[in-house]
């Protein structure tokens, strides 16, 4: 079977180091000269909405999927007239707006932060009158790693805060006090069958994602599961997806989802049954699901900017280093480290042991 991805960064990647051992082959459609993940599969350098080499993506291949959500749901649309595509482009639409998709929550029943479309700086100054401050404003679009987004914590903050982020659509959501940050990572079948990974609690440094690491029995697991089921079968969903929630007053407020794997569910790669990627394309493919059950405990910790030497990095015991082959740069993500131990005391000092490196 040949995969078709639109994207080629890592999150491709790592979907084709996952499917090569079940036979599959990969074609990744991605404008960039030096995307990462040419070395698994053919690369077609084009723009995602480059008709010409969209069909001649769907022309060799047997089904299409994408790998960040910045993918157009019209290039979705039309791929999925020639070759089936997972997930929808029904789905991307919801997910890659911000808009959408919190009204989509809130339709469901899911507890939300505040929100209100803005449209101009007039909307958001009406919007902040009514939600009150702090809050953030957010493009509804492309906003990812803490870009596209502004905390607005004064009157002062709101002063053409609206021409600071482009003047393009954007979201006010109501900032919300929380006690934490966790994530679902979930996948569901084409014949509905649904499995759930265990929660995660994450931590970002500068709006980007620092620190993942795999709870055991968390208390709003079931609830977690709750809302995200609601969302996959809203959407009528296949592949893998994940919802990043707020832990508030011992419940959970929605964040956003991800139409896709998440750099939450790295961890999976050695720190459970069936990894998040083997599992988004076993879903994509018609294939069983795998099983998402833990094994051992788990973290993944990112590289941002550089990835540290390999020789220290492959010294720490418990430790599984992935490069992402792409030129380092400040702010980019790189790598990652994938922990697995025995018991979470351990867990805790190979964390710092990574750290350290990261820190030197």
């Amino acid at each position: 079977m040949k995969i078709g991805v639109i994207g080629g960064g890592q999150l491709g990647r790592m979907l084709a180091l996952a499917g090569t051992p079940l036979g599959m082959s990969f074609a990744f459609l991605d404008p960039a000269p030096d995307a990462c993940a040419q070395a698994l599969g053919e690369h077609i350098r084009a723009d995602y909405g480059d008709q010409d080499h969209l069909r001649q993506l769907a022309d060799e291949v047997d089904l299409v999927t994408f790998e960040f959500e910045s993918v157009p749901a019209e290039t979705v649309a039309f791929l999925s007239q020639f070759v089936p595509v997972y997930p929808s482009a029904e789905a991307l639409r919801v997910a890659r707006d911000r808009w959408f998709e919190k009204s989509m929550f809130k339709d469901l029943g899911i507890p939300t932060p505040e929100f209100a479309d803005i449209r101009s700086q007039a909307d958001l100054d009406t919007a902040v009158a009514a939600i009150g401050l702090p809050a953030v404003l957010k493009t509804r679009t492309l906003g990812y790693d803490g870009k596209g987004q502004k905390v607005l914590r004064q009157p002062a903050d709101v002063v053409g805060a609206f021409a600071e982020l482009g003047s393009v659509p954007c979201l006010l959501e109501g900032f919300v006090p929380f006690t934490g940050e966790v994530s679902l990572v979930a996948v569901r079948g084409r014949d509905g069958e649904t499995r759930f990974y265990p929660l995660v609690h994450n931590t970002h440094v500068g709006g980007i994602l620092n620190l993942s690491v795999a709870s055991s029995d968390h208390p709003l697991q079931a609830l977690a599961e709750d809302y995200v089921g609601r969302v996959l079968e809203k959407l009528d969903y296949v592949g893998v997806l994940a919802f990043e929630f707020f832990e508030v007053d011992g419940g959970l407020k929605a964040n956003e989802i991800a139409p896709r794997v998440h750099n939450s569910g790295h961890w999976t790669i050695e720190g459970a049954e069936c990894s998040q990627f083997e599992n988004h394309l076993r879903a994509v493919a018609g294939l069983p699901l795998g099983s998402t059950a833990k094994v051992g405990e788990s973290a993944m910790l990112n590289f941002i900017g550089s990835v540290p030497p390999v020789e220290k990095v492959v010294a720490i015991a418990d430790c599984h280093l992935h490069h992402y082959g792409k030129a380092f740069k400040a702010g980019r993500k790189v790598g990652h480290a994938t922990l697995r131990c025995e018991d979470l005391a351990t867990l805790q000092a190979r964390i710092k042991d990574v750290e350290a490196l990261i820190g030197a």
